[in-house]
């Protein structure tokens, strides 16, 4: 027998460059070894490094306890979760949710999923912007889709309109936009999402066929300075919204989320029950009954932003005053900072030698940058500026003709500084 045991869908996802590279990041040996050591300054991804909150372990444990026989029965979408979370959007975004029209999930990883598997058929065309997030290109291929990448502003980190109008063929079925951005902290303002649905809406007249926006929005709670979050179900009703609790309390490690149709979507009654039958045929993603149980509680409260807030002003002051160039974000976890070397995978290895590991832009599909989660302890923070500052130092010294591309013979690089009050 000849080829090979695993499926060409299979093969295909396990074969894509950022997802090999991902894997071959958090796998190597180096950062395996020793991210839990103490003393190192893990910066990679957006995982807890201190105690979560006593509210949030008192609703999990109060959820699990049984109130009657059915406590632990099969669970669907669940009256009570679904309400708490259309009030709490409605309340959040201003913009009319139905519980409905709330599908629960496990994690906004899989609503993600769920949206893309309701609005699409194999060799549909998706289009989103780089940098992504990692992980959108293996949920494409697994659906059979085709991926089409924009690059976005990386002057402002807005979405590129011109590039993702250019992008659209008569094959194109969704877009993907993620906001505030991972990983770069932009919040598209309301102007942009307002173009981007004319965009869309033009587009889908003259292909005679629907394109529909994908927002994945986990991090729509996590903004900085006042500013106001504006989500793309506002401006243009075709929107899939794609939200997860993990972010909102830091603990992606306990899967719960939810796909969201507006109440402006024209179609909605429609996409519902084939939205229902994925989400048992796509393998029963519904959240597990005490998460549902939770849930409720869980709308009530969030992580503590200021304290994220502080860590990005520390690092923004200090990391800018060393010469980095950096735009500081206006929500999410994450810095998206522009690396003093041309090779910004040596330039985080050599970093993880020192025990502070951050993640390269090339994983993001954007070679000269690194990314830094901003959920590191305070500590972490603390100890990590000396090597940041090294680093630099080192690349200006020793690879000459990588520093002068980016400027740092002429002086330090000038942060933009964040904005204060609502944003407009």
């Amino acid at each position: 027998m000849t080829g090979s045991p695993a499926s060409r869908r299979a093969l295909g996802v396990a074969s894509i460059p950022s997802f090999q590279r991902i894997n071959a990041f958090l796998n190597d040996s180096t950062y395996s070894r020793r991210r839990h050591l103490h003393g190192t300054c893990d910066f990679t991804l957006g995982n807890p490094h201190q105690m979560p909150q006593a509210a949030y372990v008192e609703t999990l444990a109060d959820a699990v306890h049984p109130r009657d026989d059915q406590w632990f029965a099969y669970k669907t979408n669940e009256i009570d979760a679904r309400e708490a979370a259309a009030a709490s959007l409605a309340q959040w975004l201003g913009v009319p949710f139905r519980p409905e029209d709330l599908y629960l999930t496990t994690g906004g990883f899989t609503a993600i999923a769920l949206a893309l598997k309701t609005v699409t058929d194999p060799g549909d065309e998706v289009i989103y912007s780089m940098p992504p997030w990692f992980l959108y290109e293996p949920l494409a291929v697994e659906a059979g889709l085709v991926p089409v990448k924009v690059r976005i502003d990386l002057r402002t980190f807005d979405l590129d309109l011109a590039a993702i109008e250019a992008a659209i063929t008569p094959r194109t079925r969704a877009v993907i936009i993620n906001s505030p951005n991972n990983p770069t902290g932009r919040i598209y303002p309301p102007e942009l999402l307002q173009s981007l649905a004319g965009l869309l809406e033009e587009a889908s007249v003259r292909n005679g066929r629907r394109i529909y926006l994908i927002s994945d929005e986990p991090y729509n709670r996590i903004v900085f300075d006042g500013a106001r979050f504006h989500s793309p179900t506002e401006f243009y009703p075709y929107t899939l919204l794609a939200y997860s609790y993990g972010k909102t309390h830091l603990a992606p490690g306990e899967r719960v989320g939810y796909l969201a149709l507006p109440s402006t979507m024209p179609d909605r009654k429609e996409l519902r029950p084939a939205i229902e039958a994925l989400q048992v045929a796509m393998g029963w993603i519904f959240p597990n009954g005490s998460l549902q149980f939770a849930l409720p509680r869980l709308e009530q409260f969030t992580i503590d932003v200021e304290q994220l807030q502080h860590k990005r002003d520390r690092l923004v002051e200090e990391l800018s005053g060393m010469g980095y160039q950096l735009r500081p974000p206006e929500g999410a976890f994450y810095l998206f900072i522009r690396c003093p070397i041309a090779d910004d995978e040596a330039f985080t290895e050599a970093l993880g030698h020192e025990d502070v590991f951050v993640l390269p832009g090339a994983l993001f599909e954007t070679p000269g940058y690194f990314r830094i989660s901003l959920t590191a302890s305070e500590e972490m923070v603390e100890n990590s500026l000396p090597h940041f500052r090294a680093a630099i130092e080192r690349a200006s010294q020793d690879r000459p003709e990588d520093a002068e591309i980016i400027g740092l013979p002429t002086g330090l690089i000038p942060v933009i500084p964040p904005p204060h009050g609502p944003a407009h």
